[in-house]
């Protein structure tokens, strides 16, 4: 069989009977030996951790072994930018510029979209760990340039970068700044004829939301709320959909509509308590309460 044919589960095989190990020596300490029969099936894939620890005891370096693997539904990169981006649901930045940091030497990351990743998070966590705006922006701007130099027509990736800029001006307090390069994000998203991935769009609206709320511009930050909830609906997606129901009862509030704020922000708790987030539900009473005081 030729090597470009091999897929992960043959390669780890071969290598597991060249080094003579039985199954359960190799599982020591790394997984079960049901997952290294499932791994060398092509029935499952190790995570990050895994395939790491996996080449250390077989004794090739971590590339070595992806090279023989490329073809296979395995592929590491991926599996990077999955650990990276359950990083950053949990905002720790420090685990993910440890990551970007030694993946940058990696061959695998000097392909443009790979790169582009790359930079893309560096970028982020150089402002929240550094606060570091200026840096931060010139790399998000430098990793939109590895595929787009002119800015125009972006890509759904390259809206949701330059929506990393509008979040950190945002944060930053420029709001001016920011709510131009949401506007601009939004106007680029609807030149795009078929939209991949609907979270992008989900996620600049409700950026754009918070940020329309908090400069006063209720009407307009409730418009992308409950569009957005359309989106979530239509889509059949639980990303989101409780947040926009929270900023939208907040809108309502502050329009002096406490009835529909009622309603939304109900809707925003159940939704929170059915998804199990039971600490953001408790989160969304205490922000009702502050609401519904300084209402009156």
């Amino acid at each position: 069989m030729k090597i470009e044919n091999l897929n992960f589960g043959e390669v780890l095989h071969s290598l597991r009977t060249y080094k003579k190990l039985k199954i359960e020596e190799l599982a020591d300490g790394i997984c079960s030996a049901e997952d290294i029969e499932l791994f060398e099936k092509d029935h499952k894939y190790p995570t990050l951790e895994q395939f790491s620890k996996l080449a250390d005891k077989l004794n090739v370096d971590v590339n070595y072994l992806f090279d023989f693997t490329t073809s296979s539904r395995f592929n590491y990169s991926v599996t990077v930018s999955n650990l990276i981006n359950d990083y950053k649901k949990k905002r720790d930045y420090r685990a993910i510029y440890e990551i970007i940091q030694k993946e940058k030497a990696n061959p695998l990351f000097h392909k443009t979209p790979n790169q582009q990743y790359l930079l893309w998070h560096e970028g982020i966590c150089v402002y929240y760990i550094e606060n570091n705006k200026e840096l931060a922006i010139q790399l998000l701007e430098k990793a939109i340039k590895l595929t787009n130099t002119n800015f125009t027509n972006l890509t759904e990736r390259e809206i949701d970068i330059l929506s990393s800029i509008a979040i950190i001006e945002k944060d930053a307090q420029n709001f001016d700044t920011a709510l131009s390069l949401f506007s601009e994000a939004i106007n680029h998203l609807s030149a795009i004829p078929y939209k991949h991935d609907p979270k992008i769009e989900i996620k600049v609206f409700y950026s754009y939301a918070q940020l329309l709320t908090k400069v006063g511009r209720y009407h307009e930050s409730l418009r992308y709320c409950l569009e957005g909830i359309q989106i979530c609906i239509s889509k059949d997606l639980n990303y989101q959909f409780a947040d926009f129901h929270y900023q939208a009862g907040e809108n309502y509030i502050r329009l002096g509509e406490l009835e529909k704020g009622n309603e939304y922000m109900e809707k925003a708790i159940t939704i929170f308590n059915i998804q199990g987030n039971s600490k953001f539900a408790q989160l969304v009473k205490t922000e009702y309460r502050k609401l519904l005081a300084d209402s009156n």
